[in-house]
């Protein structure tokens, strides 16, 4: 199943050239999971009563066609990767146009953490149930391995460096 969100292109939304702005596709994605999550009865009201919340951790854009002022753009969300109790996700958002052109994809990586503890946590049967609904047969099975898989990982540095 893949749910859908759309939206009009405000004049906020645009940057200096005049489209999509980068951080827009990201406001744009965070809030295509916001309305997926509340069409599926979990959205802030309910995870505040559950003590979790959604945390994304990586996420990555290709783009293909801008997208300018007033016009409509349609969000998907699937999932496309997620572990089998549903702790980590990766969601896939795709950009298109009213007649179905394909303007850009993001991918999103996440998990569901405990509230009071910062800690990540397996989510209520509940939201199991509802993002098992947005799998495919090709969704993979993500693990904790999968975290090394990312592209980047934290390098601290010496904070003498900062002075100036």
């Amino acid at each position: 199943m893949i749910f859908y969100h759309t939206f009009e292109v405000r004049w906020s939304d645009l940057d200096a050239n005049k489209h999509l702005a980068n951080s827009s596709y990201v406001q744009y994605c965070a809030q295509s999971r916001m309305a997926f999550m509340t069409k599926e009865k979990m959205g802030v009201t309910q995870l505040s009563r559950w003590g979790i919340g959604p945390v994304i951790l990586h996420e990555r854009y290709s783009f293909f066609k801008e997208i300018y002022a007033d016009q409509t753009v349609i969000v998907s969300l699937e999932i496309d990767g997620c572990a089998e109790d549903s702790s980590i996700y990766r969601f896939v958002h795709k950009f298109y146009t009213p007649d179905g052109e394909h303007c850009a994809t993001a991918e999103a990586t996440g998990v569901w953490i405990d509230m009071m503890l910062r800690k990540m946590t397996t989510p209520p049967d509940d939201v199991v149930e509802a993002m098992n609904k947005y799998k495919s047969p090709e969704t993979a099975v993500l693990t904790r391995e999968d975290f090394k898989n990312l592209p980047f990982r934290p390098e601290n540095i010496d904070p003498a460096v900062f002075t100036v």
